[in-house]
């Protein structure tokens, strides 16, 4: 094992040996322009994504495009529906969850955005949530909206027909659920790393 060699700040302090449990972690955090304007659309039950110029729009804001590094100043609404990308099954309760187990967190992709939101799914069966299921906002009652992202409660089904052309967000291939590029599923000699278009033969 490699020496640790610690900051002078931290020489001669004693190591820890044990935590007492349940650990806690308070922090406060200061949203920035773009997540207090998301915020405050969340506070009047909108959900406020920002466009780069001529490219994607992403929910929540940060601003800025992460691959570009572009401002995102154009503000859109985007729907409170949308589609399932991927999910999870938690089958194991956390400290201070008030959850039933088993429940479903899950990626949902808003009409309208190019990057998706994780949330909780309600309302149905944690096992009957499927990628591509159709979802909507659920939210708090009106007294009880505060600036945050738990003024939605969770998503339920919509009802609607699965979204079969559903894609993970920001690559062009599908997710092998009657959405592949084309209409076909890739081989072992089509299967190609999105960003790069390396790899097969």
């Amino acid at each position: 094992m490699p020496e640790i060699s610690l900051p002078e700040s931290l020489q001669g302090v004693e190591a820890v040996r044990s935590v007492r449990i349940p650990a806690r972690l308070d922090y406060e955090f200061t949203a920035g322009n773009a997540s207090s304007r998301f915020l405050r659309g969340i506070q009047q039950k909108k959900i406020i994504g920002q466009r780069v110029p001529g490219g994607r729009v992403y929910v929540p804001p940060r601003g800025a495009d992460p691959e570009r590094g572009q401002a995102t100043t154009e503000e859109v609404e985007v729907a409170q529906v949308g589609t399932v990308t991927s999910f999870c099954m938690v089958n194991v309760a956390f400290y201070g969850s008030s959850m039933e187990l088993p429940y479903t967190s899950a990626l949902i992709l808003l009409d309208g955005a190019d990057l998706s939101i994780m949330h909780l799914i309600q309302e149905i069966p944690a096992n009957e949530v499927r990628i591509g299921m159709r979802v909507e906002a659920v939210w708090r009652d009106d007294e009880d909206i505060e600036p945050t992202l738990e003024s939605i409660k969770w998503f339920r089904p919509t009802g609607e027909p699965d979204d079969t052309n559903v894609r993970i967000p920001g690559e062009d291939h599908g997710t092998g659920l009657g959405s592949w590029v084309g209409g076909v599923a890739p081989t072992e000699a089509l299967v190609r790393n999105p960003r790069t278009g390396k790899g097969g033969h």
